[in-house]
């Protein structure tokens, strides 16, 4: 069963059982698949609705960092929901541990050894964890070992 397909399923289901917070998050996951099959003229593959809602959690996550910042938790705490539930349609995350071996084979393999090539292994490391972790994780794991 395809991701668009459980998405289908769950927001029936959300329907039935009163689930108004879980039915918007979905409507709003497949809204932005229908609108991204639209950009791209054909029908996304899983590995493509993987990323849009990949993007759509990381929306989340930025506009939840700012409304912290400006004290507002209620926002907040509503965005970390809509993140959860959206992450449950995504594959398994990685933990910190997972990725910061990735990372490390990554840098052996491409030979970096200072900062100056950090481009080089993040190029080669976000298509290894795509959908399975944040961009930003990455990134704080390839600066700390590099350096």
């Amino acid at each position: 069963m395809s991701i668009k397909d459980v998405l289908n399923e769950d927001m029936k289901r959300a329907l039935k059982e009163g689930q108004k917070e879980r039915l918007s998050v979905i409507r709003m996951a497949r809204a932005a698949i229908v609108n991204e099959e639209k950009d791209r003229m054909h029908e996304l593959s899983d590995e493509e609705v993987i990323e849009v809602l990949s993007r759509e959690v990381k929306k989340r996550r930025d506009a939840k960092e700012e409304y912290e910042r400006l004290g507002r938790r209620d926002v907040a705490e509503e965005l970390e929901r809509e993140i959860n539930i959206l992450l449950s349609y995504l594959p398994q995350q990685l933990t910190e541990e997972e990725l910061e071996e990735i990372v490390r084979q990554t840098i052996f393999e491409v030979g970096a050894n200072s900062i100056k090539d950090m481009g080089r292994v993040m190029s080669a490391v976000l298509p290894r964890v795509k959908g399975r972790a944040d961009g930003r994780a990455v990134n704080a794991i390839v600066k700390k070992l590099l350096q």
